[in-house]
Parts: structure tokens; C-alpha cells; sequence
């Protein structure tokens, strides 16, 4: 085990709003997080690329009025190369630079990811292209636990070095809900001559059931110890009390461990990330309080 003495730094993943109200709750979030002063924040691209626009437009606004290092969600779905390659060179002219490439879910409907004939079929295909085209600061997803598309033992390792070799510069995990698998997916990642620089993703979680469902859907497992206390939480009405120490706990025992760096799954819900960043000596940087 390490022991630490700095203050971790940290990254916030925000969604795009699609309707005013959802608006004012990106507005609140990021006024709550900025003061912590993240590395970066990240806009989502939604399932199967349906908010293409809206990200595009919620990046460049948290990068104009807010002054926040934004990466902005790419993905391979339902584009062609030049269409996605249009929207990162507006990206570059709104002075983004920071890009989390990915390939993307399957679109609604559909069971499973198909590349547009036109397309970019992978997100190592897609990194290439970006390392090509400009200097974008390239992150890229992981996977602690399999992949749900696995076809075998390592499969996602192997993946992630395809990324890294095609010149990504940093990826951030899938969320977990115990240190174990990220220790283990990191050392062997290590072992697999991977030496990118890997984040934990953690979530806080603000509802037990939905988080369950996120899990099943990604492949993160669910320790039973968690499921009980959550059950017997939610009769004595401590489910936030039980989030708050449940995700600082794990961030925690990460930095025992060495890790120096997270990236929050805030949901737009600013206010258990808050309260952990907070537990981890985070203190708010009073000249940013009003940067949204």
C-alpha cells in the first residue's frame, strides 16, 4: 500500500440538456463543481449520437462562458468520416481541443453497433483519424470489468492498447463499485506494456436501482455487501449519507494505492460529487465561484 499526502485532482462528466429546464440543471452543476477547479469537464454524446448537436453546442458554451478545459464526447455512430471529422474541425475553431473519442452504442433500436458505410468502423480507427488531423489531446474509454462485447479474457486490454498505440493520451474507466477490479484491470494493464495514463471513473450514486441498471448494462458487477447495505440504507432513509461514504471510501482506498487522479460521473447532480471531492480535501477556489 502507498500512502499520499497530495490532493487528488479530478474531472467532471457532464450530459447535454435538451429542454430549458435541463438547461438551468447543467447551469447549477457546473457553477457547484467549477470552484474545484477540474482538469477537465466532458460532454456526453447520448446514446446511438443523439444529442450530436446538442454537445456540440453545450461544449462550446461551458468552454466560452464557463472558461473550462472541455473535452468533447465523438463517436462512430451513424456518420460518415467526413461528417465527423466536420464537427471535430469546429470543434478546433471554437477552441476545443480535447476530444473523448469513442465508438458508441448501438442506436435505438438496434442490438448491436454497425459502422455507417462511410463511416469510422472503430474507435481506434477514429483516434488515428484525429491524431491525424490536429493537435486534440485524445481520450478514450476502458473497461475494468468485460466489456458486455467481450469474445474473451483480456479482450478489453488488448483493446485498449489498439487505442493507445493509435495515439491516445489518456483513458478513463467505466465505473466500478470496488477498488478490486480497477487494481486489477491497472496492473494488468501494466503487465500488457500499457503506460497511458489510466483514471478511475467513479459515479456517486444518487439512486441505487438506477445505478444497478447502468451496471448490468456495461458489465460492472454488484458486490451483495453493497446491495444490503443500500436495501437497509433506503429503510432508515440514509441513502445519501451511504453514497457520499461509499464513493469517498473507494476514492480513498484508490489513493492508497497510488492513483492521483478521478473522473466524476456527475449525472448533472452536482451535489454528491460535490460532498465527495470535499471529503478528499478538495477545497473550492473562491475566484471561480461565478464561472458559469
Amino acid at each position: 500500500m502507498k500512502g499520499y499526502a497530495m490532493t487528488p485532482e479530478v474531472s467532471f462528466e457532464f450530459f447535454p440538456p435538451k429542454n430549458l429546464e435541463a438547461a438551468f440543471r447543467l447551469h447549477e452543476a457546473v457553477q457547484s463543481l467549477a470552484p474545484l477547479a477540474p482538469r477537465f469537464v466532458s460532454v456526453t454524446y447520448g446514446a446511438g449520437g443523439t444529442t450530436r448537436a446538442l454537445t456540440r453546442e453545450a461544449a462550446e458554451t461551458l468552454h466560452k462562458t464557463a472558461g473550462l478545459r472541455v473535452a468533447a464526447h465523438l463517436t462512430c455512430v451513424d456518420a460518415t468520416r467526413a461528417e465527423t471529422l466536420d464537427i471535430v474541425q469546429s470543434y478546433a475553431k471554437a477552441g476545443i481541443k480535447d476530444i473523448v473519442a469513442l465508438r458508441g452504442d448501438a442506436p435505438k433500436g438496434a442490438t448491436r453497433f454497425e459502422a455507417h458505410p462511410e463511416g469510422f468502423a472503430s474507435s481506434v480507427e477514429l483516434i488515428a483519424a484525429l491524431k491525424a488531423a490536429g493537435d486534440f489531446n485524445i481520450r478514450v474509454g476502458a473497461y475494468p470489468e468485460p466489456h458486455p462485447e467481450a469474445t474473451y479474457e483480456g479482450a478489453d486490454i488488448d483493446h485498449l492498447k489498439r487505442k493507445f498505440d493509435a495515439g491516445a493520451d489518456e483513458a478513463i474507466t467505466q465505473f466500478f463499485f470496488a477498488p478490486e477490479p480497477f487494481l486489477r484491470f491497472r496492473d494488468a494493464c501494466a503487465k500488457a506494456g500499457i503506460d497511458g495514463m489510466i483514471t478511475p471513473g467513479i459515479m456517486p450514486i444518487e439512486n441505487w436501482t438506477g445505478a444497478k441498471r447502468f451496471a448490468a448494462s456495461c458489465g460492472a458487477s454488484i458486490p451483495a455487501e453493497l446491495d444490503d447495505a443500500f436495501a437497509k440504507a433506503a429503510r432508515d432513509g440514509r441513502e445519501e449519507l451511504l453514497a457520499t461514504a461509499h464513493a469517498t471510501e473507494l476514492c480513498d482506498i484508490l489513493m492508497l494505492e497510488g492513483v492521483e487522479r478521478f473522473h466524476f460521473y456527475t449525472l448533472n447532480r452536482p451535489t454528491l460529487t460535490r460532498d465527495v471531492c470535499l471529503a478528499l480535501g478538495i477545497a473550492p477556489h473562491a475566484s471561480l465561484r461565478n464561472v458559469a
